[in-house]
């Protein structure tokens, strides 16, 4: 945003309130989340908005910054309300926030915005105890300074929110070492994909003008992308060099565009070292349809979608798309307990998943449950019957007489081997 746009608001463009809403969803859900066990007294978080803005858009619609501390809130009040029910005792949460912003007139307004909250938050939720720093950077620069923040506190929970303009304003060896500086860090990282190609085109031109020759596009014809950003095509092939791009900097990457109306140029990537975080995200956008969009497979393998050979297919995680993921799962799930043998844990199997699907927990759980040839082992060595009770401790497993297809296969004759 430009300085003097924050004075009086700044316009809330389409592309950044579906991204908003996203995030309100994530930040309550993620601590609901890790605020289940019942002998947890108290949690510690950091929350690290980049490019915080100035609070409230010219519409009087919550930013980020805002959003954090009004979920904080509400998230605890929800968590402490079911523990009570459940004749627990209640947890007492620590939240650092940093916020920063290039310009002046944003943090000025940011301050002035949030106090209200604040002094709410200190008369009615006394479980919640929050601590407020704002910066006045540019990221970059800022950065060795919110680290010297998180590791006097020693904070390993650690939540940042990076919504710059363009892409040049956080630079990916920045995502990467906040990805290795703390145990459970996670990042939402914003940008224009134009931008991305802008800079792959100086950086790797022969690799961009390969990846866009079947759109008709060399590396020198970006400018040429205008009309084509609305074609799923296009979705499919950003997608992938934006999974290529990023994928190193984490575990769990989600290549997924924001669904605009004008074509897929904004891009929402949920960065996480955790399969349960890339599960919870996954079922917010299924909870949330249309508000962000994949091309490609919607099973496991999302990305072996090939322009040249594959008709692939829009995901907008909505129910035509669970239906078909669905179908899909119902062969990917056995050919991937059969390539590690004929069983695995339900922890390796989210382990192995979670970077290559966009599917809902629910969905996978239920294709499992359907399958004929696969079974849930429970540690204490019952059946599962039901979708909804599969836990991370059970055993997924081929059963003795399945139908999909043979372990073996004799590559020598390319007959179907019986094996030992």
């Amino acid at each position: 945003m430009k300085r003097y746009e924050w004075a009086n608001g700044a316009k809330l463009e389409e592309h950044s309130r579906r991204k908003l809403k996203i995030l309100r969803e994530y930040v309550f859900d993620y601590l609901t989340v890790r605020c289940q066990l019942p002998q947890q007294q108290r949690f510690r978080l950091a929350i690290v908005d980049g490019f915080a803005g100035g609070g409230r858009y010219e519409c009087g619609t919550a930013g980020s910054a805002m959003i954090f501390v009004e979920q904080l809130k509400a998230a605890v009040h929800a968590v402490n309300t079911q523990r009570a029910v459940q004749d627990l005792g209640a947890i007492e949460v620590e939240c650092l926030l940093v916020f920063n912003d290039t310009s002046r007139d944003a943090i000025e307004a940011l301050q002035s915005n949030i106090a209200p909250l604040q002094a709410d938050i200190a008369e009615t939720s006394p479980r919640l105890h929050l601590r407020m720093v704002y910066l006045n950077d540019a990221f970059e620069a800022a950065y060795p300074k919110i680290k010297g923040f998180l590791e006097r506190g020693r904070y390993r929970n650690v939540l940042f929110n990076l919504d710059q303009c363009g892409h040049s304003h956080v630079e990916r060896g920045t995502i990467i070492d906040i990805m290795n500086s703390y145990p459970a860090a996670e990042v939402f990282y914003t940008f224009a994909v134009t931008s991305l190609l802008a800079f792959l085109q100086k950086d790797r031109p022969q690799r961009l003008h390969t990846q866009l020759g079947h759109l008709g596009l060399s590396g020198n014809d970006l400018q040429a992308l205008d009309g084509l950003m609305g074609r799923t095509e296009w979705l499919g092939t950003a997608e992938k060099i934006v999974f290529e791009a990023f994928n190193p900097c984490a575990s769990y990457v989600s290549p997924f565009s924001i669904n605009n109306p004008d074509g897929w140029r904004y891009w929402l990537i949920h960065f996480a070292r955790s399969y349960r975080a890339r599960q919870v995200y996954n079922n917010i956008l299924h909870r949330n349809a249309t508000l962000q969009a994949h091309f490609g497979r919607s099973g496991l393998d999302m990305l072996s979608y090939d322009p040249r050979h594959d008709d692939g297919r829009l995901y907008l995680f909505d129910n035509e798309g669970r239906a078909f993921a669905k179908t899909q799962l119902q062969g990917d799930i056995p050919r991937l307990v059969s390539e590690a043998g004929d069983a695995m844990s339900m922890t390796e199997f989210y382990e192995d998943i979670y970077n290559v699907t966009p599917a809902h927990a629910d969905d996978v759980h239920a294709a499992i449950i359907d399958n004929p040839d696969l079974e849930v082992v429970t540690p204490a060595g019952g059946k599962r019957r039901k979708a909804n009770t599969i836990g991370a401790n059970d055993v997924i497993k081929a059963k003795p007489q399945r139908s999909f297809f043979p372990l073996f296969f004799d590559s020598w004759t390319g007959r179907k081997g019986e094996g030992n």
